[in-house]
This record gives C-alpha cells, structure tokens and sequence, in this order.
C-alpha cells in the first residue's frame, strides 16, 4: 500500500525528491514565476538622492557667494562700456600704429571700421568676469580674516620674547588688513586668469593673426605650448603686486577719510565714482612701467623678438625710447583705468546693495 505524506498547511507547497518532501514557502514560490507587466514585483530596489535644494539655497545666500557675484556683474558690465578705450590703450602701450589717442582711434576706425573697437571684447569679457570676481572676492575675504585676526591678536595681547632684560611684543597692529587683501586679491586673480589676459592682448593687437579665439588657442598653442600662455606672468605678477595693493589702500583710505570729514557712513553713488576713479589714477601712476614690460613680454612674440625677462624689457624700452618710454600710453591708460576704476566701484556697490543688504547679510 503507497505510504502516504502528512498533509502540509495550504499557504505552503512542497516537491518530491525521490522518497523525500521539501516545503517551499509560498513567498519563494512566487519568486520563480514568470516576471511580467501585470504581475506584481517580487522586490524593488530604490535609490534615494539626498536633497540638496537647501544646501545650496543656502550656501548662494552666502555673503562669500553675493560678493563673488557683485564682482563677475559689475566687471561685465564695465568693460562692455569701456572697451574702445581698452583697445586703444593695448595698442598704444604695446606701441602698434599711432603713438597718441586721436590718431591710434582714427586708424582702427579706417582698418577695421567701428567694430574693431571692440577687438577682442568677447575674450575680455570672458577674461574680467572671473577675474573681477575672484578679486573682488579676495579682497573682502581676506580684510575680514586680517581684521579679524588682528582683533584676537588684541585680545590675548600677542606672543613676547624676553631676551635677557629686553622684552619684545609681537603685534599686528602695523599691518594694513587692506593693503594685505589688496596684494592678495591681485596676485590670486592674475595666477587664476592670466591666460586669458594673453588671449585679450593677442585678439587686440592682431587680429589679421588671430581672427578667433579657436584660432588664437590653437596658435599661441603650436607656438609655445602652455608656457606661452603664461608669457609675461612674472612681470605681470611684481607690476600687479604694487598697484593692486595701492589700488584697494588708496580706495578705502580716500573712502574713510571723505566719510569722517563729511560725517557720514557711506558714499553716495557719483562719490563712489570719483574716489574709484582717484584710486585707479593713483595706482596706475605708480606701477605703469611695469605695465610696459608686461605687455612687451606678452606681445613681443608677434614682432620676432621677446625680451627674455622683465628687465631686459625695461632697458629695451630705455634704450629705444629714453625713460619717457616707460610711460608711453599713460595717458590712455589714465583715460582708461580712472573711469573703469570708479564705474567698477560703483556697479560693485550696488549690486552688493542689492544681493546683500537685501538678504540681511550685511
């Protein structure tokens, strides 16, 4: 008589094999049916991407983030308007055509017609929006970091030394926190950008050789490789050091100075103009010889003979055209600089007005 198995509950089933029985649990059963649209999934993964729409609101609402921005917009919007005048003072320093305003004006109008007055905009817009940005950005950053700094120093009075029955106190009260941030803001904006800046000149200065920025790339590339990128960065670097630092001291100091005598606590928007536009003038005074040898580093290529260092670019200036050549195209630059010195200020402050004070930041 056949042996007969234990009834098994309903909810499981069970197979044979040979004499033996083996339970499979309804559940696992199920897992070997055929996987179909309307049958219902046996398991399903989910991958959950954290949110981070608050981060990110939050960290735009920085008050880093609204001073980074109120550079990049206020350095777009200054050289979209200035740069006619930036052609014409490449030129002239670089010492391309006509050797004063009027004439290096009428002859880009005849060559190039209106449009090349605008050589090589594109790559300068390009070129002043992170670097307004970064300097900007440096700058504030790093007077809060010394101002603060220099605080706390005040505090726990600073380190001493006693040498024998001489006591020596280490302070930071000598040191400017803006000229500190002045010199840092120019040197971290020139080594971020410097590139570009090559690129700007090169589109300027000839744009029969370099009628696009793909063209200008693949040339500059060919040429010198990526070093020639960095052409003229050590002069651009010692010449940026002084009138990056002169710039922001001359701004700030002008700025308090107005403040105090006038009694009030911030500059209205035509004095702005004025003292950005003194800062530039004063800065760009000081350091145009270095601006000189600077462009002739950067451009020399282009005349089959580059001066192999700063110096070397100086006394060739010297000896060419007398030390009244160090300050060839002043006058341009002056007629550049002081008005995109004091709109930069301008437009910096009141986009800070609005991506700022708005957000309760300040």
């Amino acid at each position: 008589m056949p042996q007969k198995w234990p009834s098994l509950p309903q909810k499981n089933r069970y197979r044979v094999f040979g004499n033996m029985a083996l339970v499979v649990p309804k559940e696992l059963d199920e897992l070997e049916k055929p996987f179909s649209l309307h049958s219902p999934k046996p398991f399903e993964i989910r991958l959950q991407v954290p949110d981070l729409r608050v981060p990110i609101r939050n960290f735009l609402r920085t008050r880093e983030v609204g001073e980074f921005l109120s550079g990049a917009l206020a350095g777009a919007m200054t050289k979209a308007v200035l740069a006619p005048l930036e052609t014409i003072r490449t030129r002239l320093v670089v010492g391309v055509g006509s050797k004063n305003i009027t004439g290096s004006f009428i002859e880009i109008i005849e060559q190039q017609g209106w449009q090349g007055l605008w050589a090589g905009n594109g790559i300068n817009m390009l070129r002043i929006i992170p670097t307004q940005a970064i300097e900007l950005g440096t700058f504030e950053c790093v007077k809060r970091t010394m101002t603060s700094a220099q605080e706390k120093w005040k505090q726990i009075e600073g380190p001493k030394l006693q040498i024998g029955h001489v006591n020596v106190n280490f302070s930071l009260s000598w040191v400017s926190p803006v000229a500190v941030a002045g010199a840092a803001a120019g040197i971290v904006s020139t080594l971020a950008c410097h590139p570009l800046e090559v690129l700007k000149d090169r589109l300027t200065v000839s744009p029969d050789i370099y009628p696009s920025l793909s063209i200008a790339i693949s040339k500059i590339y060919k040429d010198g490789g990526v070093g020639a990128f960095y052409a003229g960065l050590s002069p651009t670097l010692v010449g940026m050091l002084p009138y990056s630092t002169c710039y922001y001291f001359m701004y700030e100091k002008l700025k308090k100075s107005y403040c105090q005598s006038k009694k009030k606590k911030s500059l209205n928007r035509p004095e702005m103009l004025v003292v950005g536009a003194l800062a530039g003038f004063t800065a760009s005074t000081i350091s145009f010889p270095l601006e000189v040898a600077r462009k002739r580093l950067m451009v020399g290529a282009l005349q089959g003979k580059c001066p192999p260092n700063m110096v070397a670019a100086l006394a060739e200036v010297i000896r060419d055209e007398g030390l009244t050549g160090l300050y060839r195209g002043w006058g341009a630059s002056c007629l550049k600089v002081m008005p995109a010195s004091g709109i930069t200020w301008t437009f910096y402050e009141a986009w800070k007005d609005i991506l700022l004070v708005e957000k309760r930041i300040l």
